[in-house]
């Protein structure tokens, strides 16, 4: 269930979603939710004038943000760091959370007259149980986007974060970044040099117990093996994407059955998230040269480096702030570098909303970009470059 929230409302209104596939959550969610949350008057006396779209205004970002149990506070603090009232949001805690967390991740919502008046902020009612190294990742990432291009008519790009990421930048200054590129290039960190995976992680099957269990539950992998698909050319790379409206629509909605075709091949693959979108982008040839081969976020890895990324702590602040990334990650809750983000790059006080025009004047059609912005625009420029899938 979708839990959504009303102006004036004192309840909560539940939307049942069914999810047991992806392609069909998206064409059963009720028709009567509102396509595009009103624009309303905030308490804070600030004017807020009605959204512009279009290639002469800024973008608007559509984000998911990932978490389990115990990580409501992670979430919380995430979102006020990336807030804009172009943007939409959308809060995923998976089965290991508790209906109460959820209850309760829904009701901060509800209470922040910011995110009631803009009416841009969801929280998914209905835990998807999620194995984070199988394929149920995919089909929770899939939900979630078709649930935004639902409820949401006037995105451009898809960005996936986890409670563990923070921002680089102020969302000023990535809608300024972004505001120069075409709208229908998609930034994935992609290779198509398997090396140790393809034995490792397409020749194996993986069974995926998350995808029929209420529960988050431990894959496993069977005796059998199966050759490399020589239907389609395999690509991996980093699960962290920003993808274009029209590229997700094309894996959502699209009449070309490749990205059908991937997913029930990625469903028995370990760590398919790794490999789901490159390899749908990468083989289609609407798409493979609107390809970034970049996914804009700073990583620090161990040597040699394991499955996951190091935590970062404020001896690596140097390095993220001098790489131009949009988003970092690992972080541990509460790292005191968290702390200096806020103050030095964000301009975020404690509990507050990272620094933005629209709150100081009130315009969401307008952004001012600062110096790590123009970080971000030199990366940008060139990575952009490099559209090519090999």
């Amino acid at each position: 269930m979708l839990l959504l929230f009303r102006k004036n409302s004192p309840i909560l209104t539940i939307i049942v979603i069914i999810s047991g596939a992806v392609f069909l959550s998206y064409s059963l969610i009720n028709s009567y939710i509102t396509i595009w949350p009103q624009i309303y008057s905030v308490s804070t006396n600030k004017s807020i004038s009605t959204l512009k779209v279009g290639p002469e205004y800024p973008p608007a970002f559509a984000y998911i943000i990932s978490g389990t149990g115990g990580e409501n506070k992670r979430i919380i603090r995430l979102l006020r760091s990336i807030y804009h009232p172009r943007n939409y949001y959308l809060l995923q805690l998976d089965a290991g959370s508790t209906e109460e967390e959820r209850i309760e991740l829904g009701k901060y919502v509800k209470n922040e007259p910011i995110f009631r008046n803009y009416g841009n902020v969801f929280v998914l009612g209905k835990a998807n149980a999620v194995e984070w190294s199988g394929s149920s990742m995919v089909a929770a990432t899939l939900h979630g986007a078709a649930v935004l291009l639902k409820l949401c008519k006037n995105w451009d790009w898809f960005i996936n974060l986890s409670s563990f990421d923070y921002p680089l930048v102020t969302q000023d200054d990535l809608l300024d970044a972004f505001m120069s590129i075409p709208r229908d290039l998609n930034f994935i960190d992609h290779t198509s040099n398997l090396d140790w995976k393809e034995d490792a992680r397409f020749d194996k099957i993986l069974v995926d117990p998350s995808i029929y269990s209420r529960k988050n539950t431990k894959y496993f992998i069977s005796t059998e093996t199966r050759k490399t698909p020589n239907a389609f050319k395999l690509f991996t790379g980093s699960p962290w994407v920003i993808l274009s409206r029209s590229f997700v629509e094309d894996c959502i909605l699209g009449t070309d059955n490749l990205p059908r075709r991937l997913l029930m091949y990625f469903t028995n693959v370990v760590y398919s998230m790794e490999a789901y979108f490159q390899t749908v982008s990468c083989n289609l040839p609407d798409f493979m040269n609107k390809t970034i081969n970049a996914d804009l976020r700073f990583f620090l890895w161990g040597d040699p480096p394991g499955l996951d990324p190091l935590f970062l702590k404020g001896s690596n602040f140097d390095k993220m702030i001098s790489s131009g990334a949009a988003f970092a990650r690992r972080f541990v809750e509460n790292e005191p570098v968290l702390d200096r983000l806020d103050k030095e790059i964000l301009k975020r006080a404690s509990g507050n909303f990272t620094y933005g025009k629209w709150l100081e004047h009130g315009d969401i059609n307008s952004v001012a970009s600062g110096p790590m912005g123009l970080k971000l625009r030199r990366l940008i420029s060139g990575v952009i470059r490099q559209r090519s899938c090999v």
